[in-house]
């Protein structure tokens, strides 16, 4: 297969350049079309004289002639150089025309022609020569070239100056834009929107484009803090007679149906304390309580909390570090080695156990087993050997109540963001991938 040339320009030219090289096309079309008009007028001007000239010589060369009967003013009859449509002229008419023929020192002309004495008498020609007109023509060509360039050099950089002016401007709506859509409700470009000037410039459609950004982030930010205004009042509203439906499920005599309305009843409570801290994290109302803890105990803990059966290891993921069941709860004071509960991080250990657990939850739910977590320095990483993430998960993150495909379970869709808004409270870095032999594999980065 032939493979096309690169091109010889960049894959991605800056505003401000493409700016300046139109002003200079444009300043360049400018004076080279000036000096076409002004070279063709000044031609015209010039032939238009010698054509003049040689009318007014041929006259008084003829009244001299006629008069003295000598030839005045550079006169001749019937020169050898006189061009083929002068040779003839009318009796009494004087006519001009342009020779282009250049001999020695003699250039273009323009000759003047008149029959003397009646048909079949002579012709008196005068040669006017215009090579010191041309001359000069070619000076102002020369004058005007450099003009033009000198003019150029002295407005490129103020072309380049003034492109990097916009271009700074909309880089900054540009970089405004990307910090809103990354989450950032209250960045602004600083653009008024009142209809006053912005700056010294006054408003115009860079101006405007800002102040369009700032009243989106306006009118998301005004959507979102109502959204989640909704979703904490409606939290909160169910939290009481949720609370009752539990404590009526304990009146119901034991048998099939109350074991089946308390597991519903648990649900339903379940959902409604996650919508709850969703709320508190979307409010931005969580904050860390930091400690300094084993990491491989706390993680020990929090799988042993979800009562699955998981494997735990120290050590890098696949290595030969020590591995445990999750029938066995770590202890936060045990005074094992490296392998048993490794270094001691400063972090927030009831939260980290609600980011693992979540995670083992989400993999034995959506996945399959075997289930293992394995520590590593200031890394803990939970795979499974399921389907693996819907490749929309791995796009677009977690949404909430969408589970995926059919195949990787039932739920809620809140256990990963819950999972991803509480390692944000941490500074904490939370990766979804898929393993290359299959499996999910989440792989939480704890900050320094």
């Amino acid at each position: 297969m032939r493979l096309l040339p690169r091109p010889w320009w960049p894959a991605r030219v800056p505003l401000r350049w493409k700016i300046a090289a139109l002003a200079a096309a444009t300043a360049c079309l400018v004076a080279l079309t000036v000096g076409v008009l002004v070279h063709l007028w000044t031609a015209g001007d010039i032939r238009d004289r010698a054509e003049m000239e040689a009318t007014n010589s041929v006259y008084s060369a003829m009244d001299v002639y006629r008069r003295t009967g000598t030839l005045a003013g550079g006169a001749e009859l019937d020169p050898a150089e006189l061009p083929a449509v002068l040779r003839h002229p009318s009796d009494g008419d004087r006519r001009v025309a342009y020779d282009g023929h250049v001999e020695g020192n003699l250039g273009p002309s323009v000759w003047g022609a008149q029959r003397v004495d009646g048909p079949g008498g002579p012709v008196l020609a005068v040669r006017i020569n215009m090579s010191p007109q041309l001359h000069d023509l070619r000076r102002l060509d020369a004058s005007m070239a450099v003009a033009s360039l000198v003019s150029l050099a002295a407005a490129l950089p103020l072309a380049v100056y003034g492109a990097g002016l916009v271009a700074r401007r909309l880089r900054r709506v540009a970089e405004t834009a990307a910090r809103i859509s990354g989450g950032d409700l209250d960045a602004r470009t600083g653009a008024r929107t009142d209809g006053g000037e912005a700056h010294a410039g006054g408003r115009d459609e860079v101006t405007d484009i800002a102040a369009t950004v700032d009243l989106m982030a306006d009118s998301l930010g005004r959507r979102l803090r109502i959204e989640r205004q909704f979703t904490a009042d409606v939290a909160h509203e169910l939290r009481t007679p949720v609370g009752g439906l539990l404590a009526a499920a304990d009146l119901l005599p034991p048998g099939e149906t109350e074991d089946l309305l308390r597991a519903r009843v648990r649900d339903l409570r379940g959902l409604v304390e996650d919508l709850l801290e969703i709320s508190r994290l979307d409010a931005g109302a969580e904050a860390p309580v930091p400690a300094r803890v084993p990491l491989a105990a706390v993680v020990r803990e929090a799988v042993a909390r979800t009562g699955l059966d998981t494997e735990v290891e120290t050590g890098e993921p696949g290595g030969s570090g020590e591995s445990e069941g999750s029938g066995e709860s770590g202890d936060f004071g045990g005074s094992g080695g490296s392998g048993e509960s490794g270094d001691p991080v400063e972090t927030d250990p009831r939260r980290l156990e609600r980011i693992v657990g979540n995670l083992v939850v989400n993999a034995h739910r959506h996945g399959r087993t075997p289930v293992r977590v394995t520590v590593a320095g200031r890394t803990v990483v939970v795979r499974d050997h399921g389907p693996g993430f819907p490749a929309d998960l791995l796009l677009d993150g977690p949404r909430r109540f969408r589970t995926g495909a059919t195949e990787r379970g039932t739920g809620h869709g809140l256990g990963l963001t819950i999972a991803l808004g509480q390692a944000r409270v941490l500074g904490a870095e939370l990766r979804l991938d898929n393993a290359p032999d299959g499996g999910a594999v989440a792989t939480l980065r704890l900050p320094l």
